[in-house]
């Protein structure tokens, strides 16, 4: 995708591009660090990771040519992934007062004509269909649908601000020169939301998104290389006058101001209708994406002419902040089997806990445990003996968070013992004591896989 292209992109799924001449900030967390120690790579897989190779290896996702070019399949345990993400990204969504929505994929050419989609983007979306005299479109964002839900009827101020969330589908008319992997295909989910709000509350709404994006990198593990406020270039087709480009610049640098946070502005990087803040993740070889954004726009409730019924008994227009947390399941998910070589948080892991009998006489506890497990809602397996020695095994299970050897000794005395990625080997406790903390660390999303005490 050309400049041009990607600089008019509503909700961004942009290549990965070096770091313009600086290097991410810090270093790995040192728990990361021992993930990918934990990973056991060998000496020729000492390169930076990549999630194209980690992913086909674990069994995560692949591609086929039947069912197309940027177009890839989750296998169980990348599903387990991306579901557990998603299940951890609407309810955070909850908590901040977020309403979730679901709404199609398709829509009439209409509604792309009348959002700027259709004129701005168009080469990027694929072909309408004719259908019945109308032509239908896949879906390139998902805003337009929003800004048709919150005009479904008649809005007060006392509503505002309104955030309407969704992780819904959207579709984009790649070049096959440059798909790969999760990070550039042609259907994407994205965790996408709109905030629909009075003039007066974008600074604070803007600057609650940019914490709450914060929240889950940290839960996640994710540095973010650098933040940046994207602006229009010279040249490009954008939107609206330059008065609200200046206005919605500034919110955002207030935004930004308030949060603490270092930013570089970047020209030719706004979306169509309004510039945003990026923040930008970079990969093992330094090259930088975008993972998440906030962008403030005046165009879209112009466009369809949403209002609110103010304090004053008159109809005001609200503004519209397009907010995405963690971005496309598919960019979020490329950037954690990198940043952690595969070894995930133990919360997000899609086998949190693999028990391991000695022998045969030890199977029927192996498998008590790991239903025990489950009843605490973690995931779970047994590795058996036909899967080869103990050692095998242990190797096998390299990147699950936890192991539970299961000898004569233990399943006698109803005990594990416990042998953590990171190489620990706490003493052996009674497995619902064992199980009680693994299930209170993924629950608590906890970066250690075992809290002192």
């Amino acid at each position: 995708m050309n400049a041009s292209r990607r600089h008019h992109a509503p909700d961004d799924h942009a290549p990965a591009t070096p770091a313009p001449g600086r290097a991410p900030e810090g270093r790995a967390a040192d728990g990361q660090a021992a993930n990918r120690r934990a990973a056991g790579c060998h000496a020729a897989d000492r390169r930076a990771p990549d999630h194209r190779r980690l992913g086909r290896e674990l069994g995560l996702f692949d591609t086929d040519p039947l069912i197309g070019a940027g177009l890839p399949y989750w296998l169980p345990d990348g599903a387990e992934v991306r579901h557990t993400l998603e299940e951890y990204i609407r309810s955070e969504e909850r908590r901040a007062g977020y309403r979730h929505v679901h709404s199609p994929v398709l829509g009439k050419r209409e509604l792309y004509e009348i959002s700027g989609h259709w004129s701005h983007y168009g080469e990027d979306m694929f072909p309408p269909m004719d259908l019945g005299g109308e032509q239908l479109v896949l879906r390139p964002s998902l805003c337009p649908h929003h800004a048709v839900i919150y005009r479904s009827r008649a809005r007060s101020y006392r509503e505002l601000p309104l955030r309407m969330a969704e992780l819904g589908g959207m579709y984009r008319s790649e070049l096959s020169g440059v798909l790969g992997g999760l990070t550039r295909v042609r259907a994407i989910q994205l965790n996408d939301a709109h905030i629909f709000c009075t003039p007066d509350q974008v600074a604070e709404e803007a600057r609650a998104a940019l914490e709450m994006i914060g929240r889950a990198y940290r839960a996640l593990g994710i540095r973010p290389a650098r933040y940046r406020l994207s602006l229009p270039g010279a040249g490009g087709k954008y939107a609206a006058g330059p008065g609200l480009w200046q206005r919605a610049a500034a919110l955002l640098a207030e935004a930004l101001d308030r949060c603490g946070l270092r930013y570089e502005a970047a020209e030719g990087e706004a979306a169509f209708y309004g510039p945003k803040i990026d923040v930008q993740v970079a990969d093992g070889a330094g090259r930088e994406s975008t993972l998440s954004t906030v962008q403030i726009d005046f165009h879209q409730p112009e466009r369809f002419d949403l209002g609110y019924t103010g304090p004053d008994g008159a109809r005001h227009r609200p503004v519209m902040i397009h907010r995405s947390v963690i971005g496309s399941m598919e960019r979020a998910v490329a950037h954690l089997i990198e940043a952690h070589g595969g070894a995930f948080p133990a919360w997000l892991a899609p086998t949190q806990l693999t028990v391991l009998p000695i022998g045969d006489a030890q199977w029927a506890r192996a498998e008590a445990i790991a239903r025990e497990a489950a009843e605490r809602g973690l995931r779970a397996e047994v590795a058996g003996a036909e899967r080869g020695s103990l050692g095998a095994r242990v190797r096998a299970a390299r990147l699950v968070p936890y192991l539970a050897v299961v000898g004569a000794r233990e399943a006698a005395d109803g005990s594990v013992a416990l042998r953590l990625r990171d190489g620990r080997r706490p003493a052996a406790l009674p497995s619902g004591e064992a199980l009680d903390r693994i299930a209170a660390v993924v629950r608590d999303r906890g970066a250690d896989l075992w809290p002192a005490g």
